[in-house]
């Protein structure tokens, strides 16, 4: 058994962009866990409706 795993989950969620305004799209977390308990967010990443892997850093969570 792993104590330390890392996980890799996608949900929907809102974001607001400049351009684009109000977009829903999967959001990719990679997680580190210690025995199924989530500690750490290493990653967040989102996919473009043109295929484009961006960071989420670049949008804001809108309200």
């Amino acid at each position: 058994m792993k104590l330390i795993s890392i996980k890799r989950e996608t949900i929907q969620e809102s974001r607001f962009t400049k351009k684009m305004g109000l977009l829903a799209t999967k959001v990719t977390y990679i997680k580190k866990q210690f025995l199924n308990i989530p500690i750490k967010t290493i990653h967040k990443y989102r996919e473009t409706y043109y295929g484009e892997v961006k960071d989420c850093a670049d949008c804001q969570l809108s309200n």
